[in-house]
């Protein structure tokens, strides 16, 4: 929890850098909603302590993530939060290094009594040169009408 919504994404970073998933979590309500870049869907803090402290012992254990852009708007006892974010240093299965990621974190956070939290959030790779995915021989491509 947080005092102010502006302070919400230095905190999310600041327990990523720490790689604790545990403090991480205690950023969201125990009911709220986390969906990752491919989909998986967690539904309560515990689970997003979970996944979130798994990922950052193993493949995300080295990794920097440095927000970029962001964008709060604020509309009193709620809150939506964009935050452009740049990571490097992610594993890859076979050990080595992945390349640099950029996403794109959504929040939605609620006033309580004890200051804000998270009910809700959805990360979204961003895919340069991409508009959309197409589903195709049981595969997701990158795709671009333009």
């Amino acid at each position: 929890m947080v005092d102010d919504p502006d302070a919400f994404v230095p905190a999310f970073v600041a327990a990523w850098m720490a790689r604790d998933g545990d403090a991480l979590a205690a950023l969201f309500a125990p009911d709220a909603d986390f969906v990752n870049v491919v989909g998986i869907w967690w539904e309560d803090r515990a689970d997003i302590a979970r996944a979130h402290s798994y990922a950052l012992r193993s493949f995300f254990a080295e990794t920097r993530l440095v927000p970029g852009r962001v964008k709060v708007r604020d509309l009193g006892d709620v809150a939506v939060i964009h935050a452009r974010m740049a990571l490097t240093g992610q594993r890859l299965p076979d050990g080595g290094r992945a390349g640099a990621r950029t996403t794109i974190l959504s929040f939605v956070l609620e006033r309580t009594s004890g200051g804000w939290q998270a009910v809700s959030a959805q990360n979204t790779d961003v895919v340069p040169g991409a508009e959309t995915r197409v589903a195709q021989d049981d595969r997701l491509s990158p795709g671009d009408y333009r």
